[in-house]
């Protein structure tokens, strides 16, 4: 294959990541490069495809993860995610055998149940936000 195809292939790569910031196209633009470095020393096709496969992959799965910590380190949870960890004061009684219990958290009112089965929580006691499941909190007494 024509080195060309390969730069072209990488540049691909590199504009839909840097449009996107999502971590996604990088790695398979490295496995571009290694291919393209392939094709320059005449190999096959097939060996610069398996090449392009196997690098993209082993970037993508050996990496990922480091980079995804580093990169997205300063993004703040939003939504029902950011309120884990967050405390709340029950306005109705919790109990998960009769399925009742609210709690008032940021100023809405959810549906909680408590994360151990036998726990009650009064109204008025403070708990903290352990989970969320669906529509309802998952709290612990604190």
């Amino acid at each position: 294959m024509n080195p060309i195809y390969w730069l072209i292939v990488f540049v691909v790569l590199v504009v839909i990541e840097i449009a996107t910031m999502a971590l996604t196209t990088v790695w398979f633009a490295g496995g571009a490069v290694v291919a393209f470095l392939l094709s320059l020393f005449h190999m096959t096709i097939e060996v610069q495809l398996a090449a392009f496969v196997v690098v993209s992959f082993l970037l993508l799965f050996l990496t990922r993860p480091f980079a995804s910590k580093y990169v997205n380190s300063q993004t703040t949870k939003t939504n029902a995610a950011g309120l884990v960890g967050s405390k709340a004061r029950v306005t109705e009684e919790i109990n998960n055998d009769l399925e009742t219990g609210t709690a008032m958290v940021a100023g809405q009112e959810w549906t909680a149940r408590t994360k151990k089965p036998n726990v009650i929580c009064e109204v008025g006691t403070m708990v903290e936000i352990k989970e969320i499941q669906g529509v309802k909190l998952i709290v612990e007494k604190l």
